[in-house]
């Protein structure tokens, strides 16, 4: 079948096929989300990591959102994928300098993301505030710059960090609506509710939050981009 004869799939039926492989998942890391933040405001015995996490980011600044979300983004996630034997092939070791150079450069920019939002709206953590901060991240940075950022980097990576197939994807047409859509269907579940938990706490403790839910994210977007690149092959 040519590729102008296959029926091509809607972007929420994608979202969905991935949300379906990965629902459970998804409610475990909100679930271990809301556990943090309960754990921060009503478990006493936690104060003293919760501090010295607050203390390690605050110190670190830029530096440490890089190399912790490097890590929990880029290495740990690389070498699950190495460990599994249907995305081994697709995963050599020279990839994993892509993952954690990839994520470094988006712990900085969350963490300076984080910033901008608590310099418009402040550093409250009432429920008007959270909300504000989760419907400009949401539908505001989300889709307007990092899921089609995202997208683009992991295309090019799945195309052998080579621009051509991704400009003639780009070119193809409906390129928003046939590669990000679907993406940000799956990653609304996800982080919608992850992103109100995170601005639940306190600055310095935001990212160390992000960072834990990171490891299923990167996952997920791999699986997604993983599965597009299938679709046009």
């Amino acid at each position: 079948m040519s590729t102008a004869d296959r029926v091509e799939e809607a972007p929420w039926q994608a979202g969905l096929h991935s949300l379906r492989a990965l629902f459970l998942p998804g409610l475990v890391l909100q679930g271990a989300a809301v556990a943090v933040v309960l754990a921060y405001y009503f478990v006493p015995a936690m104060a003293d990591l919760f501090a010295q996490l607050g203390h390690w980011q605050a110190a670190g600044g830029y530096a440490f959102s890089a190399v912790s979300t490097a890590v929990c983004g880029g290495l740990l996630p690389f070498l699950f994928l190495r460990l599994n034997p249907a995305t081994r092939a697709a995963n050599p070791w020279p990839m994993v300098a892509f993952f954690m150079l990839f994520w470094a450069w988006k712990g900085a920019e969350v963490d300076l993301w984080y910033r901008i939002l608590s310099r418009i709206y402040g550093d409250g953590n009432d429920a008007g505030t959270v909300v504000r901060k989760v419907l400009t991240d949401q539908f505001g940075f989300n889709p307007f710059y990092a899921a089609p950022v995202g997208n683009l980097c992991f295309a090019w990576k799945d195309a052998g960090f080579r621009w051509a197939p991704v400009w003639e994807n780009l070119r193809a047409g409906r390129w928003y609506y046939r590669s990000v859509l679907p993406v940000l269907i799956a990653v609304w579940f996800l982080w919608i509710p992850v992103t109100a938990c995170v601005y639940s706490l306190p600055s310095p403790l935001q990212m160390p939050l992000f960072n834990i839910v990171l490891c299923f994210w990167s996952m997920l977007f791999s699986h997604l981009t993983a599965r597009q690149n299938l679709r046009r092959a």
